[in-house]
């Protein structure tokens, strides 16, 4: 029986709540895996994947970022870190909420998982706390040009400079996701790129907590975050030992249809990341969590697990 815990801590923005969901497994406890979830979406989305893992021993618990599902004091915040130092704010919130679960629960393994956007997160926290976690799981993740990443910035911050860092730029919009439906034949909407699960995609488009237009302020913040991730001073960083899974599906746009994201594999092996693997399934986009193959990702998330935690 996995029993579901709800609390909130104050943000290092020291304004907002932010609102945090805990599964917790009956019995023994074999590892913690703090969820970081992506853009425009928020932590009980995960909620299938995270209730599976529960049930194999593991305790899970994320929260809603800033601008996210429940962490927000009103719809003005939709898409939104803050006036300044948002990415900043996302990474020293995750080192937070795993100060308080290690307070409860030390003596376990600890797991970073970042899906998205939650795995820039995951990167920039990897090279700013390295020795936090005992490994580390990449969803949805891709290489990004430093060039691009500077480019994306000046964008943003031209849009914020017209209207303000709560602008919701449906041009920045374009720019940043307008490309992901290539190849895709058919497509029921927009974010058809996410997942070939038709149901998936349509609760998707059908949820304002995920169809939001992000704000001007987020792109700048994301594309801050981005520059941080993708210089070798800062991969330099991490700690060598900890071992790190990539997956993703090689029809995720995101991750360049796995180019980008073998190339980010092999950018951390260069930096001297000693155990780096890579999963990528064929046919998959983007949530390959909610994928038609899901089980499939959800069993070798598990059996890595037990592998590199050395787990009876």
């Amino acid at each position: 029986m996995v029993q579901s815990e709800v609390f909130t801590f104050r943000s290092s923005n020291g304004v907002n709540d932010i609102h945090c969901h805990m599964w917790i497994p009956e019995g023994t406890i074999l590892g913690v895996i703090q969820l970081v979830h992506g853009v425009a979406e928020y932590i009980e989305r995960y909620e299938a994947f995270v209730a599976f893992m529960a049930e194999q021993g593991f305790l899970v618990a994320g929260d809603d970022h800033l601008g996210h599902g429940q962490s927000i004091r009103d719809d003005s915040e939709l898409g939104w870190f803050g006036e300044e130092n948002g990415w900043s704010y996302l990474v020293q919130d995750e080192k937070k909420l795993l100060d308080i679960l290690r307070e409860k629960y030390d003596g376990v393994p600890f797991v970073l998982f970042g899906h998205s956007m939650g795995s820039f997160i995951a990167r920039t926290y990897l090279g700013w706390y390295p020795g936090d976690y005992d490994c580390c799981i990449l969803s949805g993740t891709g290489y990004h040009a430093p060039l691009v990443c500077k480019a994306g910035k000046m964008l943003a911050q031209r849009e914020i400079k017209a209207h303000g860092s709560k602008y919701r730029s449906k041009r920045l919009q374009n720019v940043a996701f307008g490309g992901y439906l290539k190849g895709i034949e058919n497509p029921i909407g927009e974010n058809d790129w996410i997942c070939r699960d038709k149901e998936v995609v349509r609760r998707y488009d059908a949820d304002p907590k995920c169809s939001f237009t992000p704000t001007a302020g987020l792109m700048r913040d994301m594309m801050t975050g981005l520059d941080i991730i993708c210089r070798s001073s800062h991969m330099v960083k991490m700690d060598k030992e900890m071992p790190v899974l990539f997956i993703a599906g090689d029809a995720d746009p995101v991750g360049n249809y796995g180019k980008g994201v073998q190339k980010t594999a092999e950018r951390f092996r260069q930096a001297g990341m000693a155990d780096v693997s890579v999963n990528l399934y064929p046919g998959a986009r983007h949530e390959v969590l909610n994928e038609l193959n899901k089980e499939e990702v959800w069993d070798d998330v598990l059996g890595w697990l037990e592998d590199v935690l050395a787990l009876p």
